[in-house]
C-alpha cells in the first residue's frame, strides 16, 4: 500500500490553466495536467494506490463550486480521500463547514499564499475556531520568497489551537526547509514530503525527517507540479529503514485517516 497525502486535481477544462498558474507562481513547470484521470492513470503506473486531493479557492465566491467537484470526484473514485476548502473571507463559513461535514470530507486544505492571508492573521484564526475539531488542516507550509506561511506562524497557530490537528507541508517548510525546526516536537503537527525532495539531498530528507519523527511524516508527490513516479523514485532512494518507509508511505496515512 502506497498512499499520496498531497495532491491537487482541476476541472478538465482547466486543469492545465491551474497546473501551469500553479507552477508559474513558484518558477517551477508542472509536469502533469492536474486531471483526475491523469492523476489515476500515473499513480497506478507507479504503484500508488490512493491520494489524498485537495484544490484552493483563491476567492471566497470560489469554495462552494470546489467543494462540490471534490466531492463528486471523490465519490466516483474510491482511490481519492477528498480535502475540501474555506477561505479565511468567506460569508457563512458555518453553514459551509456543517454541509461538509455532512458529505463525509476527511479535511480542509489552505494555502496562505495563494489565497493571501497570514497563515496567523486575525481572521485565520477565527477560522481555525469555527473548524475545530471537526477537521484536520492541511497548509501550505513556507516560502523563501513570501512572509504569508512562514513555519514561524504555523507554529503559533498550532500552540493556540492544541485540539485541532494540522499537517505542515513540504517538511514543514518550503524552501525554508530548516526552519521547520519550528514545528518540531508538536504533537498535534504532522509534515509531507511533497515538493521537497528534489531540492534536498537525501541525507538531508532523512535527517529533517527524523527530527520531526518518522511517525509524523507521509509522502506526498504535490502532483501536477511534479510526476507521481519520479516523486516515488526520489522517496524510495533515501537511505531509511524499511520500517521508516513503511511508516511514511502508508502506515502513518491510516492511522491518520482512519
Amino acid at each position: 500500500m502506497i498512499i499520496d497525502m498531497h495532491a491537487h486535481i482541476y476541472k478538465e477544462k482547466i486543469a492545465q490553466k491551474a497546473a501551469n498558474s500553479i507552477g508559474g507562481f513558484y518558477g517551477i513547470a508542472a509536469r502533469c495536467q492536474g486531471t483526475t484521470e491523469e492523476l489515476l492513470r500515473l499513480g497506478k503506473k507507479a504503484g500508488i494506490d490512493r491520494f489524498l486531493v485537495s484544490s484552493v479557492a483563491t476567492y471566497p465566491e470560489q469554495v462552494k463550486k470546489i467543494n462540490d467537484f471534490l466531492f463528486e470526484e471523490a465519490a466516483a473514485h474510491p482511490e481519492l480521500i477528498a480535502f475540501a476548502t474555506l477561505h479565511p473571507l468567506m460569508e457563512d463559513m458555518e453553514t459551509e463547514l456543517d454541509r461538509l461535514e455532512k458529505m463525509n470530507f476527511k479535511g480542509i486544505k489552505l494555502h496562505p499564499d495563494f489565497q493571501e492571508f497570514y497563515a496567523d492573521s486575525e481572521e485565520a484564526m477565527a477560522m481555525y475556531e469555527k473548524i475545530g475539531e471537526r477537521f484536520s488542516v492541511l497548509l501550505h507550509a513556507g516560502d523563501k520568497n513570501r512572509d504569508w506561511s512562514q513555519p514561524e506562524r504555523i507554529a503559533r497557530v498550532a500552540a493556540a489551537m492544541p485540539h485541532m490537528t494540522f499537517i505542515a507541508a513540504h517538511l514543514g517548510g518550503y524552501s525554508v526547509w530548516e526552519d521547520g525546526s519550528a514545528l518540531r516536537g508538536m504533537k498535534n503537527v504532522y509534515v509531507d514530503t511533497s515538493s521537497s525532495l528534489c531540492f534536498l539531498k537525501p541525507e538531508e530528507a532523512v535527517r529533517m525527517i527524523r527530527e520531526h519523527g518518522v511517525e509524523r511524516v507521509f509522502f506526498g508527490t504535490d502532483y501536477p507540479l511534479w510526476e507521481p513516479g519520479e516523486e516515488l523514485a526520489l522517496f524510495n532512494a533515501l537511505p531509511l529503514t524499511e520500517e521508516e518507509r513503511e511508516l511514511i508511505l502508508h502506515k502513518n496515512a491510516e492511522a491518520f485517516i482512519g
